[in-house]
């Protein structure tokens, strides 16, 4: 398979992640980077033997073939159209843009370029993700009638060193985290058709306490740190999802899925590994740890591992669907509903009104395990 060349727009904090996996996956190669802070760019190209360009050169490298768009959130959209104008293939971080009718205009026109593409997160095709996927699709537990999903902690002030663009719009819990949750809901539930929710901002002003210059400084709120919602899927399942920047201490399990033949529970949608939990008809739970398992070992962080991280997969089964021509699994398309979900529960949370979702065909395919060992090196 020809490797995708890839060109790096946004050196920040997640950029790393991505650099370091680059090499675990056979069709893809790093080639360039950019970043408006071109100090960023310079130190990620020292960092992983790149060349540091500006945005507009890298867009005109003729040895990018996809661009792998690292910005916030709001840049997003400006970056990814400018790609797709520029011929490039395009993978984002999500959100896929910070509204859906952005990221509506991205899907059509990459169809009208005849390009691809693809929008973290790519997770769910992590080790857990496919062991949740196949045990679902072999009726471990019937057919889902309920479930819960629960994303609940203190923030990123106290880690990230100018944590703001977090609490603004296009950015909150529900944005920010909220894709990793509703990606794997979809892609074991399918399509969800409606949605409703209660919203709040719990703080007006955050205090930023990780070390940095901004340490010890306020800045305003701006978009709902509190959203608890309800997710009707066309299959008939109801799932509750909790998602909020102002919570303490809680143990709520990150997902649950409770069908008519037995229950399912699964790690943090976060990462690519984890134990996976199925109880048989209200049989005591049976822990399937994923931790030996390729995409499941634990490698990150790098100096002191404490999960599975292989953000790049998505990027390497996008490269596969160039090739072979199938659709890629972490696709546009996914990504556009996953914000149409999102968006629907802002909404809801501030009309207090039902939202009806748009209609489309958007679980990914299943990646089997022989197909998830053709994307990596061994």
């Amino acid at each position: 398979m020809k490797r995708l060349g890839i060109g790096v727009i946004g050196c920040g904090n997640i950029a790393s992640t991505y650099l370091r996996n680059a090499a675990l996956f056979p069709g893809v190669e790093l080639r360039a980077c950019a970043d408006m802070q071109r100090e960023a760019a310079q130190r990620r190209a020292s960092e992983y033997g790149l060349r540091a360009l500006t945005v507009d050169a890298l867009l005109a490298a003729e040895d990018v073939d996809l661009v792998l768009n690292l910005t916030v959130p709001n840049a997003h959209f400006e970056i990814s159209m400018a790609a797709l104008s520029a011929g490039k293939h395009v993978f984002t971080e999500k959100p896929l843009a910070a509204t859906a009718a952005e990221g509506r205009t991205l899907v059509a026109e990459a169809r009208r370029r005849n390009l691809a593409i693809g929008s973290a997160p790519d997770t769910f095709l992590g080790a857990a993700g496919r062991l949740a996927r196949r045990l679902m699709d072999e009726g471990a537990i019937g057919r889902v009638v309920a479930g819960t999903a629960f994303m609940m902690g203190r923030g990123m002030e106290h880690w990230h060193p100018a944590p703001q663009f977090y609490y603004q719009p296009g950015g909150g819990p529900v944005l920010d985290m909220g894709p990793y949750y509703v990606t794997m809901l979809v892609n074991l539930l399918g399509r969800a058709k409606r949605v409703m929710a209660l919203s709040t901002i719990g703080e007006v002003e955050r205090r930023i306490t990780a070390p940095g210059p901004n340490h010890g400084s306020t800045f305003p709120v701006g978009t709902p740190t509190t959203i608890m919602a309800l997710i009707e899927f066309v299959s008939g399942a109801s799932v509750t999802l909790g998602m909020s920047w102002d919570v303490f201490r809680h143990s709520n399990h990150p997902i649950e899925l409770h069908g008519t033949e037995g229950s399912m529970r699964l790690p943090d949608p976060d990462t690519f590994g984890g134990t996976v939990g199925l109880s048989a008809r209200g049989e005591p739970w049976r822990e399937l740890s994923t931790a030996d398992t390729l995409h499941g070992r634990i490698n990150w962080p790098y100096d002191a591992p404490d999960r599975a991280n292989y953000r790049m997969l998505g990027v390497a089964d996008l490269a596969r669907s160039l090739s072979d021509g199938s659709p890629p699994r972490a696709s546009g398309e996914l990504a556009l509903h996953v914000l149409e979900i999102l968006e629907g529960i802002l909404q809801a949370g501030v009309s207090g009104s039902a939202v009806t979702l748009p209609e489309s065909s958007v679980r990914p395919a299943s990646l089997s395990e022989e197909e998830a060992a053709l994307l990596q090196n061994d």
